[in-house]
Protein backbone atom coordinates (compact mmCIF):
# COMPACT_ATOMS: atom_id res chain seq x y z
CA UNK A 1 0.00 0.00 0.00
CA UNK A 2 1.56 3.11 -0.81
CA UNK A 3 1.81 5.94 2.03
CA UNK A 4 -0.58 8.74 2.18
CA UNK A 5 0.82 12.00 1.78
CA UNK A 6 -0.60 13.38 4.79
CA UNK A 7 1.21 12.94 8.50
CA UNK A 8 0.53 13.99 11.86
CA UNK A 9 3.40 15.49 13.75
CA UNK A 10 3.49 15.69 18.07
CA UNK A 11 5.58 17.90 20.32
CA UNK A 12 4.53 16.47 23.75
CA UNK A 13 5.11 19.27 26.04
CA UNK A 14 6.12 18.38 29.82
CA UNK A 15 8.04 21.13 32.19
CA UNK A 16 9.63 23.18 29.61
CA UNK A 17 10.38 20.35 27.32
CA UNK A 18 9.14 18.57 24.33
CA UNK A 19 9.79 14.50 23.80
CA UNK A 20 12.09 14.31 21.28
CA UNK A 21 12.51 11.40 18.59
CA UNK A 22 16.34 11.26 17.21
CA UNK A 23 15.74 9.09 14.22
CA UNK A 24 18.65 6.27 14.08
CA UNK A 25 16.62 2.93 13.38
CA UNK A 26 14.64 2.73 10.16
CA UNK A 27 16.55 1.99 7.03
CA UNK A 28 16.15 4.55 4.35
CA UNK A 29 14.42 7.34 6.65
CA UNK A 30 14.45 10.75 5.38
CA UNK A 31 14.63 11.70 8.74
CA UNK A 32 18.11 9.56 9.22
CA UNK A 33 20.51 11.29 12.54
CA UNK A 34 17.48 13.92 12.55
CA UNK A 35 15.46 15.18 15.93
CA UNK A 36 11.72 14.91 15.07
CA UNK A 37 8.83 15.12 17.01
CA UNK A 38 6.38 11.88 17.03
CA UNK A 39 4.13 10.94 14.26
CA UNK A 40 3.28 9.64 10.93
CA UNK A 41 1.11 8.89 7.37
CA UNK A 42 -2.61 8.13 8.08
CA UNK A 43 -4.06 5.01 7.58
CA UNK A 44 -6.98 4.92 5.28
CA UNK A 45 -10.15 6.08 6.79
CA UNK A 46 -8.67 7.90 9.53
CA UNK A 47 -8.95 11.53 11.05
CA UNK A 48 -6.09 13.89 11.63
CA UNK A 49 -6.48 13.12 15.46
CA UNK A 50 -6.90 9.39 15.13
CA UNK A 51 -3.58 9.18 12.77
CA UNK A 52 -1.94 11.13 16.14
CA UNK A 53 -3.20 9.23 19.02
CA UNK A 54 -1.92 6.08 16.94
CA UNK A 55 0.87 7.11 16.06
CA UNK A 56 1.77 8.62 19.76
CA UNK A 57 0.92 5.40 21.54
CA UNK A 58 2.47 2.84 18.87
CA UNK A 59 6.26 5.38 18.83
CA UNK A 60 5.90 6.01 22.71
CA UNK A 61 3.50 3.66 24.51
CA UNK A 62 2.15 6.87 25.63
CA UNK A 63 -1.73 7.92 25.30
CA UNK A 64 -2.58 11.72 25.18
CA UNK A 65 -4.24 13.43 27.99
CA UNK A 66 -4.68 16.69 25.42
CA UNK A 67 -4.25 18.34 22.07
CA UNK A 68 -4.30 20.94 20.29
CA UNK A 69 -3.71 21.28 16.49
CA UNK A 70 -0.93 24.48 15.58
CA UNK A 71 -1.05 24.50 12.25
CA UNK A 72 -0.19 22.45 8.88
CA UNK A 73 2.95 22.27 7.20
CA UNK A 74 3.43 21.60 3.55
CA UNK A 75 6.53 20.04 2.70
CA UNK A 76 7.70 20.36 -1.25
CA UNK A 77 11.21 18.88 -1.94
CA UNK A 78 12.97 17.90 -5.12
CA UNK A 79 13.51 14.37 -3.73
CA UNK A 80 10.24 13.14 -2.20
CA UNK A 81 6.47 14.34 -3.03
CA UNK A 82 4.82 16.60 -1.50
CA UNK A 83 3.33 16.33 2.44
CA UNK A 84 0.52 17.71 3.90
CA UNK A 85 1.04 17.55 8.09
CA UNK A 86 -1.02 18.92 11.00
CA UNK A 87 1.58 19.96 13.73
CA UNK A 88 0.25 19.30 17.07
CA UNK A 89 1.62 20.18 20.62
CA UNK A 90 0.14 17.64 23.31
CA UNK A 91 0.42 16.76 26.58
CA UNK A 92 0.60 13.18 28.21
CA UNK A 93 0.88 10.94 31.40
CA UNK A 94 3.53 8.67 32.66
CA UNK A 95 6.78 8.02 31.10
CA UNK A 96 7.39 6.74 27.48
CA UNK A 97 8.77 3.15 26.49
CA UNK A 98 11.18 2.10 24.19
CA UNK A 99 10.49 3.15 19.98
CA UNK A 100 11.39 0.76 17.29
CA UNK A 101 12.11 4.14 14.65
CA UNK A 102 14.72 5.69 17.15
CA UNK A 103 15.76 7.37 20.70
CA UNK A 104 13.09 9.20 22.98
CA UNK A 105 14.35 11.73 24.74
CA UNK A 106 12.74 14.98 26.89
CA UNK A 107 15.10 18.40 25.65
CA UNK A 108 14.33 21.57 26.96
CA UNK A 109 12.50 23.85 24.31
CA UNK A 110 15.77 26.32 23.79
CA UNK A 111 17.92 23.22 22.96
CA UNK A 112 16.30 22.16 20.38
CA UNK A 113 17.67 24.93 17.99
CA UNK A 114 21.14 23.57 18.72
CA UNK A 115 19.97 19.41 17.64
CA UNK A 116 20.15 18.48 13.68
CA UNK A 117 16.91 19.15 12.92
CA UNK A 118 15.54 20.20 9.43
CA UNK A 119 15.76 24.29 9.02
CA UNK A 120 12.30 24.63 8.44
CA UNK A 121 11.53 23.12 11.71
CA UNK A 122 13.11 25.62 13.78
CA UNK A 123 10.74 28.13 11.70
CA UNK A 124 7.59 26.13 13.45
CA UNK A 125 9.66 26.20 16.76
CA UNK A 126 9.52 29.22 17.24
CA UNK A 127 5.99 30.04 15.98
CA UNK A 128 4.97 27.48 18.82
CA UNK A 129 6.37 29.24 21.08
CA UNK A 130 5.28 32.90 20.45
CA UNK A 131 1.94 32.39 18.26
CA UNK A 132 -1.35 31.49 19.41
CA UNK A 133 -3.68 31.32 16.31
CA UNK A 134 -3.42 29.19 13.86
CA UNK A 135 -0.63 28.74 11.15
CA UNK A 136 -0.35 27.65 7.93
CA UNK A 137 3.84 27.23 6.69
CA UNK A 138 4.83 26.38 3.50
CA UNK A 139 8.68 24.79 3.18
CA UNK A 140 10.29 23.60 -0.23
CA UNK A 141 13.30 22.09 -0.19
CA UNK A 142 16.02 21.11 -2.84
CA UNK A 143 17.91 18.28 -1.28
CA UNK A 144 18.64 19.41 2.40
CA UNK A 145 18.52 22.63 1.65
CA UNK A 146 15.68 24.86 3.23
CA UNK A 147 15.01 27.06 -0.68
CA UNK A 148 11.88 28.82 0.48
CA UNK A 149 9.43 29.53 3.03
CA UNK A 150 5.99 30.97 3.30
CA UNK A 151 3.80 31.93 6.20
CA UNK A 152 0.12 32.09 5.71
CA UNK A 153 0.62 32.69 2.29
CA UNK A 154 3.38 35.38 2.92
CA UNK A 155 7.27 34.40 1.79
CA UNK A 156 9.48 34.78 4.90
CA UNK A 157 12.94 36.45 4.22
CA UNK A 158 16.02 34.31 3.91
CA UNK A 159 17.20 33.55 7.69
Amino acid sequence: MEKSNLTTLCYIERDGKYLMMHRTKKEGDINRDKWVGVGGHFEPDESPEECLRREVREETGLTLTSHRLRGVVTFCSDRWPTEYMFLYTAEAAGEPGPCDEGTLEWVAKPDVYTLPVWEGDKIFFRLLETREQFFSLKLRYEGDRLAEAALDGEDLPAS
